[in-house]
């Protein structure tokens, strides 16, 4: 294949690129119908449906990503699930057997007791945003490699961009380390209120580890009661 034929295939791929992001766009905004004389110029958008068609373009950024290998083994990918516009954002590690499979994070034994103690702190899932730092699942539930958490984080800005929460609770490690730019251990982290650009956020131990190591749940207790007490405005938290 010469230059010429090269340049021409470079060129098809794009145009053929940007009319599906064309469709898409469209497709997010009017839902089935298409209105081929509009001109995108003239299109007002609300704040919700411009937070509507980022997540519609985000979510197909993630599906088909390939930044690193961990694509080559994944059954789906786990964007994220419940409410987009809540102010309450929780992250954790990266998806697991289950999340892998049914496309959901924080399902399975992991996730029934991440509802408990959502619970005991008066909020089920319907409340809160939940996804993790990674959106993919390492194979055999390995810690993610830097080059997958850097290759992964700009995907997790975009969605805190979206969603704008006042409040994150940091489940795990990883988690803590990729959002607050540190090496610092976990429990260096915990019982402390840090900032994440306009959210404060609380570290606390991931449900998982908690399977393995239950003596930490009351750890996790006191936790998610400082948690609680930055939903509600205590006073004594403000620093």
């Amino acid at each position: 294949m010469n230059q010429s034929d090269l340049n021409h295939d470079r060129q098809l791929t794009d145009l053929l690129a940007n009319a599906e992001s064309y469709f898409r766009y469209f497709q997010a905004v009017y839902g089935d119908k298409i209105y081929l004389e509009a001109e995108i110029d003239s299109i007002s958008l609300t704040r919700q449906e411009r937070k509507q068609l980022g997540f519609a373009n985000l979510g197909y950024e993630i599906r088909h990503c390939r930044r690193c290998e961990l694509y080559k083994t994944r059954s789906q990918v786990v964007i994220g699930a419940g409410n987009p516009d809540s102010k309450i954002l929780l992250i954790g590690e990266a998806p697991g057997f289950n999340e892998d499979k049914q496309g959901k994070p924080f399902v399975g034994e992991a996730g029934n007791l991440l509802d408990k103690i959502l619970k005991s702190i008066h909020l089920r899932r319907e409340d809160i945003y939940l996804t993790n730092v990674l959106k993919c699942r390492p194979p055999e539930n390995r810690d993610p490699e830097p080059h997958e958490q850097k290759a992964c984080l700009n995907f997790l800005m975009d969605q805190l961009e979206l969603i704008q929460p006042r409040f994150i609770l940091l489940l795990g490690r990883v988690a803590a380390q990729a959002l607050l730019k540190t090496d610092q251990s976990l429990v260096q982290l915990r019982q402390k209120i840090h900032r994440i650009g306009n959210a404060r956020a609380v570290v606390t131990y991931h449900p998982a580890a908690l399977l393995r190591f239950p003596k930490y749940k009351r750890d996790t207790w006191e936790d998610v009661q400082i948690f609680q007490k930055l939903l509600r405005g205590d006073d004594d938290l403000q620093r």
